[in-house]
């Protein structure tokens, strides 16, 4: 009989997979999750610490979400949004709303679906305001908000968008913040500084036609982990007011206590016009998406007739499972102290990770919040499947994106746990680097 990655390798298309490749290398074939932990079919363990794609906040299997989603199925699984609501989805927008200082919310699948959301409702809103030709926008380097066509257009990575450039309507990319890339005497301030006049000047040229500027702030984690200063943020919002530009921060990625605040826009003491969420928003248990925007845009949508409302759906908007798992998220924030407990985790992880930042390949060693990233140099072709595949030997999962080696684990990692990532990270380093 077929193992079940041969079966997956023949029927499945993964994601962001050359399929060729798994001829050689099959998908690792999970069975169990507990905790911060993966079981595959031949009884080995892994530490995810990558959280399952970013998603992942308090470990699988938690027993709180199991509960919590077992009593919601015994009430309303799903119904559809349009005409209809339940408890979950009204009281998660309450809270979202509270949390945030914009309501609102409106609700999609994945980060992509919730990057289009905000495109569309961005320029819709200028077009109902009366300047329909606000309808461009604008993103930094490097900048990554999604997959689909639309989300395409604000993504800066070459590989995802090359294929697919005849279906795009690409935006402009303006000078990242990224603090490696600040010239010899600059700070981190300064480069951050130097970037908003570089959006400056083109909003000063091209305002007239632009919707809004979209940033992922503080890091841009497909940038290899692009690490930037909060003085970034208010200059673009004191820009963004000053042109008439939408400010969309796409926390999808970075919300939910990865920066170290429960929001990273927030480190900046800013309000965006839009909050894009999604990946840690349920824990990373069920898929679910939300945009939360001011009360202006809402205003710009209200009218009798249905070509100014905002035409967008998706069959599973607000789903009552993933609403329950996204409150019991918001339950253990502030049930647990969670962001409390996480700079404590994060200082035990530091001093254990002191090897890794002084290794000899390593560059840029950076963390904020329960993210950590280190640069590697190497002229070894490879690195990253290299490295994936000798930290599967440590009992890893970790990916680096490029020559960026990362850690975003899940919150609950014991002693045990974060001294197994910090050795068999090391080991792997220099097991990948050796071969």
């Amino acid at each position: 009989m077929a193992s079940l990655a041969e079966r997956s390798r023949r029927a499945v298309w993964h994601p962001c997979t050359q399929m060729k490749r798994l001829e050689d290398e099959p998908p690792l074939a999970i069975v169990r999750a507990d905790g911060p932990w993966l079981h595959d079919d031949h009884g080995r363990r892994y530490l995810d610490a990558v959280s399952s794609w970013w998603v992942n906040l308090f470990g699988h299997n938690h027993p709180a979400m199991r509960e919590a989603l077992l009593a919601q199925f015994e009430r309303v699984d799903h119904v559809m949004l349009a005409g209809l609501t339940h408890e979950p989805v009204v009281e998660l927008s309450e809270r979202l709303g509270a949390l945030t200082g914009l309501g609102h919310a409106f609700y999609g699948s994945d980060g992509a679906s919730a990057t289009e959301i905000a495109l569309k409702m961005s320029a819709h809103s200028w077009r109902n305001l009366g300047r329909p030709g606000k309808c461009e926008f604008v993103g930094l380097v490097g900048g990554y908000h999604g997959e689909t066509v639309g989300a395409l257009s604000v993504t800066d990575i070459a590989l995802f968008r090359e294929a697919y450039a005849p279906l795009v309507r690409l935006s402009a990319a303006l000078p990242s913040p990224d603090a490696r890339a600040a010239e010899s005497g600059e700070d981190a301030i300064t480069h951050a500084r130097r970037c908003a006049a570089a959006l400056e000047a083109y909003l000063a040229e091209h305002h007239e036609r632009t919707a809004a500027l979209i940033v992922e702030p503080l890091v841009q984690c497909a940038a290899g982990f692009a690490m930037h200063d909060p003085e970034y943020l208010r200059l673009a919002r004191a820009l963004c007011d000053r042109f008439d530009v939408h400010l969309i921060c796409d926390e999808i990625a970075v919300g939910f206590g990865r920066t170290g605040t429960l929001f990273a826009h927030s480190q900046a003491g800013i309000r965006p016009d839009f909050i894009c969420l999604s990946k840690g928003l349920t824990g990373g248990v069920l898929p679910l998406s939300a945009v939360l925007t001011t009360d202006a845009v809402y205003a710009s949508f209200w009218d009798d007739r249905a070509s100014r409302g905002f035409l967008h759906s998706h069959s599973y908007t607000g789903n009552a499972l993933a609403c329950r798992a996204a409150l019991t998220v918001l339950d253990l924030f502030e049930r647990d102290d969670v962001l409390v407990r996480n700079e404590h985790t994060a200082r035990r992880l530091d001093a254990l990770l002191e090897p890794i930042s002084r290794h000899h390949a390593v560059r840029n060693a950076r963390r904020l919040g329960m993210i950590w990233a280190f640069d590697i140099e190497s002229d070894r072709p490879g690195f990253s499947g290299a490295y994936h595949r000798a930290a599967l030997d440590q009992g890893l999962l970790l990916r680096p994106i490029g020559q960026t080696l990362y850690f975003m684990p899940p919150y609950v990692l014991d002693d045990d746990a974060l001294a197994h990532l910090a050795g068999g990270a090391l080991r792997a380093l220099d097991a990948a680097l050796a071969t």
